[in-house]
């Protein structure tokens, strides 16, 4: 049905104001951590993957890193596997790993390649397996309770940290018509496979690739004060000082140390955004109102969106 001319104003209205942030980004590389409701919803992953294929067209380099612990849950119930978690993390044993490198490397990041594919891009799936693109070390987590004198080391298994990133795998794909997508699958020095946390992954090859922006898909409206009002946009001295008064506290600490370790490290901007949000990512970059918060590393005073 073709748009009336009031549709049609409007989506020239909608291409002028994006066109400065076009002509911005353009070139330029950015990693979108996908995850939460933008992975179940049917209509938030067409939306997804048309953003990611409109972005690659415009020439914007997007780097795809994804989750899947509720699909990993879910597996794990059906085969009647009991999951465990210490701090926030799924103890992994053999057999978990199993079914961790199933869901992630194959089903979830295959659905994800055919998602963006369909949507008119050229997507291609890759686990740190691969090109050993993530090579990882085992994490060694830290349990203490108030009666204890010393933390105790506990072994979760096949839980690890990335190592390092062979920037040449990816920098390969980047400089083509390729669109990355990675499973947070690492490798160790032994061979074995590990489950790395996506916000990490996303946040260190975020860092390796000196990204123009680091997002990280959530299922909430960005970070709040106390209040409960969304912060649109923070630095990283303002972030800091979030987390020591007790506004940012729980289990969003993690997505923020990861946010706020890119930014440090060189990434020109961080952002926490609304997955939740039909085109979440395309109204973040490519808008001046954005669906979350930025963090950026610029100055003492409050920045500005910077779509």
């Amino acid at each position: 049905m073709p748009l009336s001319r009031k549709q049609a104003m409007s989506t020239a209205d909608v291409l002028s104001v994006a066109l400065p942030y076009i002509q911005r980004f353009a070139g330029k590389t950015l990693v979108i951590k996908y995850g939460g409701n933008a992975m179940i919803d049917e209509k938030l992953k067409e939306s997804f993957a048309r953003d990611i294929v409109m972005m690659k067209l415009i020439g914007i380099n997007p780097i795809v890193v994804h989750g899947g612990g509720p699909q990993i849950g879910s597996l794990l119930e059906k085969l009647k596997i009991e999951s465990h978690f210490i701090n926030g993390m799924r103890v992994t044993d053999s057999r978990t790993m199993d079914v961790v490198e199933m869901v992630l490397g194959g089903m979830v990041n295959k659905e994800i390649v055919g998602l963006i594919n369909t949507a008119g891009g050229k997507a291609i799936g890759l686990t740190g397996k691969d090109g050993e693109l993530l090579r990882a070390r085992k994490l060694k987590v830290k349990h203490k309770t108030p009666e204890m004198e010393a933390p105790e080391i506990i072994d979760i298994g096949h839980v690890g940290e990335v190592e390092s990133v062979n920037v040449q795998v990816l920098e390969m794909l980047v400089n083509s018509d390729f669109i990355p997508v990675i499973a947070p699958i690492g490798v160790g020095e032994d061979g074995h496979a590990y489950n790395i946390n996506a916000d990490l992954v996303a946040g260190k090859v975020a860092e390796v690739l000196k990204a123009e922006k680091l997002m990280l898909l959530t299922n909430i409206s960005g970070l709040l004060d106390k209040d409960g009002n969304v912060l649109t946009g923070l630095t990283t001295t303002q972030v800091d000082a979030l987390i020591e008064d007790g506004t940012i506290y729980g289990g969003m600490l993690p997505k923020i140390d990861c946010a706020l370790n890119a930014v440090k490290s060189g990434v020109s901007s961080a952002h926490i955004i609304d997955g939740r949000v039909e085109h979440a990512c395309m109204l973040e970059i490519f808008t001046d109102e954005g669906v979350g918060t930025l963090i950026t590393n610029t100055s003492d005073q409050m920045p500005q969106h910077d779509g």
